[in-house]
């Protein structure tokens, strides 16, 4: 068992109101929660590391909480989601596959009837890297107009000794969506990918 020790803590909520053509009826919403720990498995090869996912279960359901607060606070209108991780570089990117499991169930939990697995990326950098977090929709990973990503990031994380942890959860699909493919008024919902 490792404490999960937080130095950093930053939400961020873009409103798109268009991209370049007719303003949609209700603006779209992608949020990020951000969360600076420091890796307790820095500077050294551990073998047995899967433990801490039960150590980070209660930092990811607080994560998906705040984040979607700070999206209005209704499970229903949150379409999209994806997570991902930063590892500093005394870690490997394997410390970040440990966000796999608390952070995507944390976010399936709090919105109730998320059927899809969450999308994750995961890369080893320094202070003021940026990650591409994949989005899909929380139901059916093969709608099309949901296939999405934020950038996410902190200029003084993570330090080499730190993982940044990231959330996202839109409101809806790209804001101009028009390529085709299955629809999200389409999903059968049975598994998670149509």
């Amino acid at each position: 068992m490792h404490d999960v020790v937080i130095r950093k803590r930053v939400t961020v909520v873009e409103e798109i109101l268009h991209e370049g053509g007719p303003p949609p009826a209700q603006p779209l919403l992608r949020g990020a929660a951000l969360c600076v720990i420091r890796n307790p498995f820095a500077g050294r090869y551990v073998e047995d590391i899967a433990g801490f996912m039960d150590d980070l279960t209660p930092l990811g359901i607080e994560m998906a909480r705040g984040l979607l607060t700070a999206l209005g606070g209704d499970p229903s209108r949150i379409q999209g989601y994806g997570k991902g991780a930063i590892i500093g570089s005394a870690g490997e990117q394997e410390h970040g596959a440990l966000w796999h499991v608390p952070g995507g169930y944390a976010m399936r939990e709090i919105l109730g009837e998320a059927k899809a697995i969450v999308p994750s990326a995961k890369k080893v950098g320094g202070p003021g890297t940026r990650l591409d977090v994949p989005v899909t929709h929380i139901n059916a990973s093969y709608v099309r107009s949901h296939f999405d990503a934020m950038e996410v990031g902190i200029v003084d994380a993570p330090r080499a000794d730190e993982i940044l942890l990231a959330l996202v959860m839109t409101t809806g699909s790209r804001i101009h969506a028009r390529v085709g493919g299955l629809k999200a008024s389409e999903i059968k919902g049975q598994d998670g990918l149509r």
